[in-house]
């Protein structure tokens, strides 16, 4: 299949905040997709794509006054690196207030997600070291990994059984060539993988790494902030001592609504990473209005705004993933992921329906995210939702309605479907 045919699938423009419903950009084209051009014309659509995991992404009413605020008095931008004239008293605070959150002693903020993983992987390995990384890890470790110039080998996907056999495998064989033991050894792990919804098994992957005296290195890029009692990310959920977690990962893009990365570990480590890392040294730092509001939210979250926003965002956000992912499975749906991840693949598989499904639940005022090669393996593409707080359950039901029907056209409800009702003021409703 010719990729121009499916292009208009892909990076459509949209003209609001990405709250619950968003504005997309129509578009046309007139050479078979070839060029698209943006019309005059938008679509207010239901947004099951962006990661607005507790709807911050959009106005609220403690945290955009605060950034307003921030605006007027440090301007968009600082500037300036972090050690010249780029920190302000905000970086330091939100670093202050980030290393509390997430329960480590220390933390350094960067100004992208991305870079977070592929700049600081460098730094802390390299000639010598041995990187252990799930074969699911995101484009950003990968990247790092193969920037830092140690060793990488790659265990099963989230099966600890097989990472121990690759741990004994290497520490008994030593580095290549000379066999003299690994300087060190890190194992590379997500809290939520971006591209299945699955949660990691992370208390048997810390007892196999502190059996093996491997350091570990969590990225809770999708995790942090949306799952746990109190959104503090995977080591909550699955009751892990993050002082068992070297490292810890995270970005500010999904569940703050704001830009940016993490990274919270001792306080040896980061000051190490403040006086090497690149991405600190010669990278702008975070805007001071991001900072603000990664701050803000934080605070909401954990009730220091003087109000339960936060648990009641959190309560929603699992509430919402749970009912969305159990009446897609109903329905005869393939969804990859677990209970309590806002993540959920829909399987499509063959590529050809890629544009079928995404341009007919257009149509109909649902706006998904489609996944292909060489996101995925060639054969394994998906819708990949992404569930938000601020979703209603009339949104919700919207969307298995046309996800049903669409579903229905496209031919992708690979399981039997369980009877599609659902009630609601007592009255039964069928999704088709």
């Amino acid at each position: 299949m010719c990729p121009y045919t499916f292009k208009d699938c892909f990076g459509r423009p949209i003209s609001s905040a990405p709250d619950a419903w968003f504005d997309v950009v129509e578009r046309y084209s007139n050479d078979n997709n070839k060029t698209l051009k943006r019309s005059t014309k938008v679509s207010r659509c239901l947004n099951l794509g962006s990661y607005n995991y507790l709807g911050f992404a959009a106005a609220d009413e403690y945290c955009t006054p605060r950034v307003i605020e921030t605006l007027k008095k440090y301007s968009p931008s600082t500037c300036s690196t972090r050690v010249d004239g780029g920190t302000t008293a905000l970086h330091n605070e939100l670093e202050k207030f980030v290393a509390s959150f997430v329960r480590k002693p220390a933390a350094i903020v960067f100004g992208m997600g991305y870079v977070t993983n592929s700049a600081i992987l460098p730094v802390l390995m390299g000639k010598g070291c041995l990187i252990i990384s799930d074969s699911l890890n995101h484009n950003s470790i990968v990247n790092g990994a193969r920037g830092s110039g140690a060793v990488i080998r790659v265990f099963q996907h989230n099966i600890p059984s097989h990472l121990e056999e690759v741990l004994r495998e290497q520490i008994a064989d030593g580095q290549p060539r000379t066999h003299r033991p690994w300087k060190k050894i890190i194992v590379i792990v997500e809290g939520i993988y971006s591209m299945e919804g699955e949660l990691c098994k992370l208390p048997e992957i810390i007892a196999v790494c502190k059996k093996y005296k491997a350091y570990t290195y969590l990225d809770e890029a999708h995790s942090i902030g949306a799952v746990g009692k109190t959104g503090r990310g995977v080591c909550e959920l699955l009751g892990v001592d993050t002082a068992d977690v070297d490292i810890m990962m995270g970005t500010f893009t999904k569940s703050f609504g704001s830009c940016g990365g993490y990274i919270a570990g001792s306080e040896e480590v980061i000051k190490y990473l403040k006086y090497t890392c690149p991405a600190h040294l010669y990278g702008t730092s975070i805007s001071p209005p991001a900072a603000q509001q990664i701050i803000s939210s934080i605070r909401v979250i954990l009730g220091e705004d003087g109000s339960n926003r936060g648990a009641q965002k959190l309560a929603k956000i699992r509430e919402n993933s749970n009912f969305f992912r159990s009446e897609l499975q109903k329905m005869g749906f393939e969804v990859l992921g677990d209970n309590d991840s806002p993540v959920m693949p829909i399987m499509l598989y063959n590529p050809a329906k890629i544009p079928a499904f995404s341009r007919e639940c257009l149509k109909h005022n649902v706006a998904v995210v489609t996944v292909a090669f060489p996101a995925t393996p060639l054969l394994l593409a998906r819708a990949r939702i992404c569930i938000s707080a601020s979703h209603s359950r009339e949104d919700l039901m919207k969307a298995l309605q046309v996800i049903s029907k669409v579903g229905d056209l496209v031919g992708i409800k690979y399981f039997p479907a369980e009877p599609l009702k659902q009630y609601q003021d007592g009255k039964a409703v069928k999704y088709d």
